[in-house]
């Protein structure tokens, strides 16, 4: 099974949840090992948070980021993609289901290809990844 952190911004959350009980429904023919967060840190040390999510990262060989409207402008999904890609994961970038068809990504990753919500192809960019 894949190991996987799912980077997002917090106001997608509800959605990103979502995501995650979908992986868990024996219908769907999609699984990973979430490593992502699942709830807030309890501290506003930012340094103390970086070393909690470094950690969560440095478990996975995937960084699936979900993406809203303005997920772009989220310097902790920046920082997350650009700890993901000095760390040498594969990186997947997915439109959250319902988002807008255009999307601007984030700093470290502009340029890079990126799907419209659709499952099947999550299923496969998962699978496919190292």
């Amino acid at each position: 099974m894949k190991r996987v952190f799912i980077s997002f911004r917090a106001e997608d959350r509800k959605q990103v949840d979502g995501l995650r009980l979908l992986a868990a429904n024996p219908q769907f023919d999609i699984e990973f090992y979430d490593e992502s967060l699942r709830t807030a840190i309890d501290s506003q040390n930012e340094a103390y948070i970086r070393k909690q999510i470094r950690e969560r990262i440095n478990r996975t060989s995937i960084t699936l980021c979900l993406m809203s409207e303005y997920t772009y402008s989220s310097s902790w999904v920046s920082w997350e993609l650009r700890e993901s890609i000095d760390k040498g994961n594969a990186i997947i970038l997915m439109g959250l289901p319902g988002g807008p068809q255009q999307l601007q990504l984030p700093a470290p990753v502009t340029g890079s290809t990126w799907w419209l919500w659709d499952v099947n192809k999550l299923h496969s960019l998962i699978q496919a990844a190292p």
